[in-house]
């Protein structure tokens, strides 16, 4: 991985189910709508001065949401923030930087 890139797509881990989770609350009120399924699939990170995860998120059986959250240096003690995401996805669809 070169310096400030993303990493390669990697299967979903609990500690990025845990991630998803905490910023589904985020994405339902931009949406405006509940999701009954939230479930990480495949993520990549970029490190900067924290990390970046884009995560896979399957919401319905071939609908899924691309989700960028940032989670600052621990010594900041800050919330995951949800910093931007794409909805219409697909299975097929690459994660990518956005």
């Amino acid at each position: 991985m070169m310096c400030g890139g993303c990493s390669d797509t990697r299967p979903a881990t609990a500690e990025v189910q845990a991630i998803t989770d905490k910023v589904k609350a985020q994405l339902e009120e931009k949406e405006n709508k509940k999701y009954s399924t939230f479930k990480a699939v495949e993520f990549q990170t970029q490190v900067v001065a924290g990390t970046n995860y884009f995560i896979k998120v399957q919401v319905e059986d071939d609908d899924f949401v691309h989700l960028r959250v940032f989670e600052s240096l621990p010594h900041e003690n800050k919330a995951l923030v949800l910093h931007g995401y794409q909805t219409n996805k697909t299975k097929q669809d690459k994660l990518s930087y956005f």
